[in-house]
């Protein structure tokens, strides 16, 4: 619990006890002549000294009545004072707080280039956040309800999720994400009428982006690439052939699984481009020496220019820039084999 917050706990704590303390002791000064209700409004006017006067019949004549009057009302003046001390500042905190991280959140964000955008983070959104933070990908999340998001920010910490509270149907809430400098955008609302409107927005706004929706309807898919998609993913005919899978090929599911779920190795199986004049540019995959850089294993290629893979290429396949691998390896091994690929260097000299 924020400090603040227990603070304005114990402030409401201390307020309770006066008035319970106060008025037992006024009913048990009266004994029993006065009502427990006639004692709490008693020690209510006394205690916030609204100056009402004696509402208690008879009290003028009991002077350990206005003695202990005279107690809540000093304890009162405290009590009420420290209370409404620490509710103001809860206010005014909270209103600061909460700016200081809308300010930061926009901050980052403009700092941002090459990112992706991921609308919604329901029950598939969430974990489309989950993985473009385990690859290390710069990523941005929109959804409408503000606890969602701030719930996945805390879960994904250490790392820093920034997001925007908004309706990422609405052109503006996607301006203020970044849409014209990000690499890509994931619409993964409930609706499909409300991705193919986020998909138009954001093909119009930044053309060269990759942009992949989700579509319940596989009716709509063809509508969603029309729009703009690069890719439509629908969650009924994914769930299907998972089913199928699990019926049919049990071990190869089983092994998807723990690489996907294994938080200690992280692999994953990642596409990883040649660029121009980096070591391996116009070797072959015997010549590149890649186990000298990485333990990422090839298991496929695409040569620049063609639609088809080459699976599991030779040894003297020869990679030329524009390719691109598909390797298996841990988050830590691609990265380098990534950053290898697009280091100018001597070709055929692995660097570090």
């Amino acid at each position: 619990m924020p400090e603040l917050t227990r603070r304005l706990v114990w402030a409401g704590l201390a307020l309770l006890t006066t008035l319970v303390v106060g008025s037992l002791g006024f009913y048990v000064i009266g004994d029993g002549r006065w009502g427990l209700g006639e004692c709490t409004y008693m020690t209510v006017i006394s205690a916030t000294t609204v100056g009402y006067g004696e509402s208690l019949a008879g009290m003028e004549h009991i002077p350990a009545a206005r003695a202990w009057a005279a107690f809540v009302i000093l304890l009162g003046v405290g009590t009420f004072g420290f209370a409404a001390s620490m509710f103001t500042a809860f206010l005014v905190e909270s209103d600061l707080t909460e700016g200081f991280r809308k300010k930061k959140m926009r901050k980052l964000i403009d700092q941002l280039k090459g990112h992706m955008i991921v609308c919604g983070v329901g029950s598939t959104g969430r974990h489309v956040v989950r993985e473009m933070i385990a690859a290390r990908v710069p990523v941005i999340a929109i959804d409408t309800d503000g606890d969602r998001l701030a719930s996945l920010a805390v879960e994904l910490m250490p790392a820093v999720l920034p997001y925007i509270v908004g309706d990422a149907t609405d052109d503006f809430v996607l301006e203020q994400a970044g849409i014209v400098r990000a690499r890509g955008l994931v619409a993964a609302l409930p609706d499909d009428k409300d991705n193919l409107f986020v998909v138009v927005s954001a093909r119009g706004a930044n053309p060269a982006a990759r942009i992949i929706s989700r579509g319940h309807d596989l009716r709509v898919a063809e509508k969603l690439r029309k729009a703009g998609a690069n890719g439509v993913v629908s969650p009924n005919f994914i769930g299907g052939m998972r089913l199928a899978s699990e019926m049919l090929r049990p071990h190869v599911v089983e092994f998807l699984d723990e690489m996907l779920r294994d938080r200690d190795r992280n692999l994953r199986i990642e596409e990883v481009e040649v660029h121009t004049g980096c070591p391996v540019d116009g070797k072959s995959l015997r010549e590149s020496r890649f186990r000298d850089v990485t333990e990422a294993l090839v298991l496929a290629l695409r040569e620049r220019g063609r639609k088809g893979f080459v699976y599991n290429p030779g040894p003297d396949t020869v990679l030329e820039a524009g390719s691109m691998l598909v390797v298996l390896g841990t988050q830590d091994a691609v990265h380098k084999l990534r950053d290898f690929l697009s280091t100018p260097g001597t070709p055929g000299t692995p660097t570090s």
